[in-house]
């Protein structure tokens, strides 16, 4: 059975088998869009693992209350702890080390540096949204770490947000399976969020990005306010740009593996951390993924600062837009901006993982 599945290698047949973000990165792979490179470990490889656990996890998991936010506490711990004792079956292990291999060989390095993402089958639909509920983990070398990683995000299908949540949306937990992608690490100079839609109102003629020095986490966790603007969706204007003082960034550790937090220096604090050109990019790009999927998208970008001057902005995630879908735009306040915050994916260092 084939555990890793290429990026380039995506047809939609394999969203089941792949869960919602590896299907996205494979679909927008496919459509052209700049993603870095990668594969996909597919469902089948977290069912072997989890095999002999089967039953007791079920028996764990149920009859929660989902109304009740310290019930799913102790089956959350007992869990993960069930599914990291699994570790990673020797056929996995070998397709992925392989993979793995090969992806260095096409990025021109021994022991690339990879983002390690959760992708549960049942996130990024437009009635579901699972961003903060499952781990990430970044700037991630060498075989072994990659496979420690693999099995972090299988457990991360238990985490008490990631539970609490399936109860609320009724999912039954026997349809649930975790796919992890494996991705060439970006080396952001910045990084952020975009809407194909203005978030405060609904506007689908306007494009809003939020972006931060460095990585994601800063905003995400509300550490800083971010440079904020608007583009028009059909002339590519920037129509409104507000730069903030952002005095946090996320960077990589000084040691060079994982990501650390640290004060931006005093002369990048009140200056806007991309340039016109960029905000275009990313608008460019967030309209490309909304005309591909047809409807409005909440994107992940990053500038990366490996790439040539016109290439460096990149794809990180493109998933169905879920507040202004759900809802009449009269029945949302002006508040819900804010709130967007909340349900981006966020970014941290290896074994100490972050929701995604």
């Amino acid at each position: 059975m084939a555990y890793a599945v290429w990026f380039d290698d995506y047809v939609p047949a394999l969203a089941g088998r792949v869960g919602g973000k590896c299907a996205s990165l494979g679909e927008m792979t496919g459509a052209g869009l700049p993603v870095p490179p990668g594969f996909a470990i597919t469902t089948d490889a977290h069912r072997a693992a989890c095999a002999g656990v089967e039953t007791r996890l079920r028996a764990l998991l149920a009859g929660g209350d989902p109304h009740d936010a310290s019930g799913p506490a102790a089956a959350s711990a007992e869990a993960r702890a069930l599914v990291e004792e699994c570790g990673v079956p020797g056929g996995v292990r070998a397709q992925v080390a392989a993979a793995y291999a090969e992806l260095g060989r096409r990025c021109g390095a021994t022991d690339v540096p990879v983002a390690v993402r959760s992708s549960a089958t049942c996130e990024d639909s437009p009635d579901a949204s699972f961003a903060g509920e499952h781990d990430t983990y970044l700037w991630v070398c060498g075989t072994d770490d990659v496979l420690a990683a693999v099995s972090r995000c299988w457990s991360s299908l238990y985490t008490e947000r990631a539970i609490s949540y399936r109860q609320r949306m009724g999912l039954a937990e026997d349809g649930v399976a975790m796919g992890v992608a494996v991705q060439k690490m970006v080396c952001p100079t910045a990084a952020g969020v975009a809407f194909t839609l203005n978030p405060q109102d609904g506007d689908r003629s306007q494009i809003a990005i939020d972006a931060s020095w460095g990585f994601g986490e800063a905003v995400v966790a509300g550490e800083v306010t971010p440079d904020n603007y608007l583009v028009d969706k059909v002339l590519f204007e920037i129509t409104r740009r507000t730069v903030s003082d952002k005095a946090t960034e996320y960077r990589l550790a000084a040691h060079g593996r994982g990501v650390e937090r640290g004060p931006v220096p005093d002369e990048r604090r009140a200056v806007p951390c991309l340039d016109d050109e960029e905000i275009t990019a990313v608008a460019r790009l967030a309209r490309r993924a909304e005309k591909h999927y047809g409807r409005p998208q909440d994107i992940e970008w990053a500038v990366d600062a490996d790439l040539p001057a016109g290439e460096r902005v990149l794809m990180l995630q493109s998933r169905p837009e879920t507040v202004w879908s759900k809802r009449r735009p009269a029945s949302v306040s002006a508040g819900t901006a804010s709130g967007y915050a909340g349900i981006v994916s966020t970014l941290v260092s290896p074994l100490h993982g972050r929701r995604t």
